[in-house]
């Protein structure tokens, strides 16, 4: 697993880095004053890329000093971060990004990556961002066991994390007029109220998938575990 790790911490900070420091538009692209200076930290995309490479970094540091074993007497905290982390966001932000922006995409790719920003963005760099975060999600899901935490636990952490970005959206708008989603400039205020409700139940629903999926991968596991933990109630 440690060439694995490797290999996407590479992957994402590479793609961070290539971003924030290659990528530039010509002001005749950019808008939102103060924003455009903070330049990819406005986007939900780059939100998750930073958090995919935290998330394989931690994985990383996990396999050299923490613990890997199925079922450990004592879990250190890197592997109850790395467990916590890979359900509440690493697994559903990674899949919403991707499903979200290739739907929107086929609708109509001017809602999120105008044709005009095809010569600034390589589409190499738009398939780490939009692509790649979810292979290598699905990889981690099918090659790693993941001990799912408490589901109400989980859920705060995942409604969380994605009300703070809501928030962060509209501190953008209220100080600089613009919406970061040109999509969002063309609904109203209540349609936009349902498209948040909408991205926030396809989250959750996410979570659930993701829960589902490690539960039929790992049924086998989880069900030795639970008669394990139960002879260790009654000794």
């Amino acid at each position: 697993q440690i060439f694995e790790y490797t290999r996407a911490i590479t992957h994402f900070y590479f793609g961070i880095y290539y971003d924030l420091v290659w990528v530039k538009f010509p002001s005749t692209l950019m808008r939102g004053g103060f924003f455009d200076y903070i330049s990819r930290f406005k986007y939900l995309t780059f939100w998750n890329m930073i958090v995919q490479a935290v998330y394989f970094t931690i994985c990383l540091v996990n396999d050299i000093c923490g613990n890997t074993d199925i079922d450990p007497k004592e879990k250190p905290l890197i592997r109850r971060i790395k467990d916590y982390m890979y359900a509440t966001v690493a697994f559903p932000v990674s899949m919403f990004v991707g499903i979200q922006f290739w739907i929107l995409m086929f609708i109509d790719r001017e809602l999120v990556l105008p044709k005009a920003m095809d010569p600034f963005f390589p589409s190499w760099l738009n398939h780490i961002m939009h692509t790649n975060i979810m292979i290598f999600t699905l990889i981690e899901m099918v090659t790693t066991f993941q001990q799912y935490p408490k589901r109400s636990d989980g859920l705060k952490g995942l409604v969380s994390f994605m009300l703070i970005y809501l928030i962060w959206l509209h501190v953008i708008y209220g100080v600089s007029s613009f919406w970061v989603y040109p999509i969002l400039e063309v609904l109203n205020a209540w349609q936009r109220l349902l498209f948040f409700l909408f991205t926030l139940g396809l989250v959750v629903s996410l979570y659930f998938l993701g829960e589902f999926l490690n539960n039929t991968i790992w049924g086998k596991v989880h069900r030795q575990l639970e008669i394990t933990k139960a002879r260790r109630k009654t000794k």
